[in-house]
C-alpha cells in the first residue's frame, strides 16, 4: 500500500517535474552578470541542431559573465511578432529569417526563400560576406534599432505533400504552409499559401486543413515529424538554400564588452558551419535511404517555366524600392558569375 509519506514524496517529484517543463532551459551559470533571452523560429526538435549547440557552447565559455536562455518557436511570442518583441527589448535576440518575423525593412522579402536566389547553401554566406549583402542588411536594421549579427544558410525549399506532384497542374489548389514571399511567388501556379503557427502544422496536414508543406528540405521533414504525415517529396526546389540570421536588440548588443561580442560571433559561426554539413549530408542520405516519403519530380522542361517566372518576379521586386533594386542587382551578378564559372559552381 502507498503510505502518506511515499505519496507526498512522489507528488513533490511530479510537481517539480511539471514546474521544470514550464521554466526556461537550465543555465550553465545560475547568477550571470548579463542574461539574454533568445527565441528561435525553430521548434524543439529542429532547434537541437540549428541553434542549441551554439548557445550551449556560448554559455559554457561565458560562464558567470553572460548566459543566453534559449526559447523555441512561439514559446515567448508568436514568430510573426519576433521582430517587434526584440525591437522593444521584450526579448534580447532572435534567430529567424526576415520574412517569417515580419521585419519592417526593405530586405525582408529576401529572407527565407527568395525564389531561385541560390543554388547551393554556400551561395548564401558568399553573397553576404563577399558580395555586399552584409552591409545592406546592417544599414536596414540599424535604421530600426536592431543589430543584424550574422547570416547563414539552411536547407533548400521543397514540397512535401499528401498526394503526388508530377506536374505544375498538380500544384493547383494545393493548400500549402510556406513562407510569405515563397507563397506570393508560387500562388501564380495555383498554390494556396497558408500561414499557421509552426507547432500546428503536423495536425493541420492530418486533418486536411493543409495539403502540403513548402518550408524546408527533406532533413527537416524527417527531423520535425512532417515525414510522418506526408507521403511524397518533390525533388524540384523553389530555392537552393534558406537564408536566415541572428539579430539582437541594438541597445543590449552595444552594452556587451568586446570580448563577449567576439564570442557571440564565433559561436554563431559554429552554428552556421554545423548547419552546412548537417543539412547537406541529410538531404542526400534521406533521399536515398529514407523510407517514409516517395520521391516525385516535375520534368525539367516544365519546371523551367517556374525558374523563368522567378526572374520576372525579381524584376517586379526590384521596382519596389532602391534598396530592393540593389539586392536584386547583386543576385543577378552573382548568379551570372556562377553560371560562367561552370562546374562545380553551376551545372547547365
Amino acid at each position: 500500500m502507498t503510505t502518506r509519506r511515499n505519496f507526498l514524496a512522489s507528488a513533490s517529484v511530479a510537481a517539480l517535474a511539471g514546474a521544470a517543463a514550464l521554466t526556461p532551459p537550465r543555465l550553465y551559470a545560475q547568477e550571470p552578470k548579463i542574461r539574454w533571452r533568445l527565441q528561435t523560429y525553430a521548434g524543439p526538435a529542429l532547434a537541437e541542431h540549428v541553434v542549441k549547440p551554439a548557445i550551449d557552447s556560448f554559455n559554457r565559455i561565458a560562464g558567470k559573465e553572460m548566459q543566453i536562455e534559449l526559447y523555441f518557436a512561439d514559446q515567448l511570442v508568436p514568430t510573426g511578432e519576433l521582430f517587434r518583441a526584440m525591437q522593444k527589448g521584450t526579448i534580447d535576440a532572435v534567430q529567424s529569417d526576415d520574412d517569417s518575423m515580419a521585419s519592417p525593412t526593405e530586405v525582408t522579402v529576401f529572407g527565407g526563400y527568395f525564389p531561385f536566389a541560390s543554388r547551393y547553401s554556400l551561395d548564401v554566406p558568399v553573397l553576404f560576406n563577399q558580395y555586399g549583402l552584409n552591409e545592406i542588411w546592417d544599414e536596414e536594421y540599424s535604421k530600426v534599432g536592431v543589430k543584424h549579427l550574422s547570416a547563414g544558410a539552411w536547407d533548400p525549399c521543397h514540397f512535401a505533400t499528401k498526394e503526388p506532384i508530377h506536374s505544375l497542374e498538380d500544384l493547383k489548389g494545393k493548400r500549402v504552409f510556406t513562407f510569405p514571399t515563397a507563397g506570393r511567388f508560387m500562388s501564380q501556379f495555383g498554390v494556396v499559401p497558408v500561414q499557421l503557427p509552426w507547432e500546428d502544422i503536423e495536425v493541420a496536414v492530418q486533418t486536411g486543413e493543409l495539403d502540403g508543406i513548402a518550408w524546408s528540405g527533406i532533413t527537416e521533414d524527417y527531423t520535425v515529424g512532417w515525414a510522418d504525415v506526408t507521403n511524397y517529396f518533390l525533388t524540384n526546389n523553389i530555392s537552393g538554400a534558406w537564408a536566415g540570421s541572428f539579430f539582437a536588440n541594438m541597445d543590449r548588443y552595444n552594452e556587451l564588452p568586446d570580448h563577449l561580442k567576439e564570442l557571440l560571433k564565433l559561436t554563431m559561426d559554429s552554428s552556421h558551419y554545423y548547419r552546412q554539413w548537417w543539412y547537406w549530408g541529410g538531404e542526400a542520405k534521406l533521399r536515398t535511404d529514407g523510407t517514409k516519403m516517395k520521391l516525385t519530380t516535375i520534368p525539367d522542361k516544365e519546371w523551367a517555366e517556374v525558374e523563368k517566372a522567378a526572374r520576372v518576379f525579381w524584376d517586379e521586386v526590384a521596382q519596389e524600392s532602391e534598396t530592393k533594386a540593389r539586392v536584386v542587382k547583386i543576385l543577378k551578378e552573382y548568379n551570372e558569375k556562377m553560371e560562367k564559372a561552370g562546374r562545380p559552381y553551376r551545372y547547365t
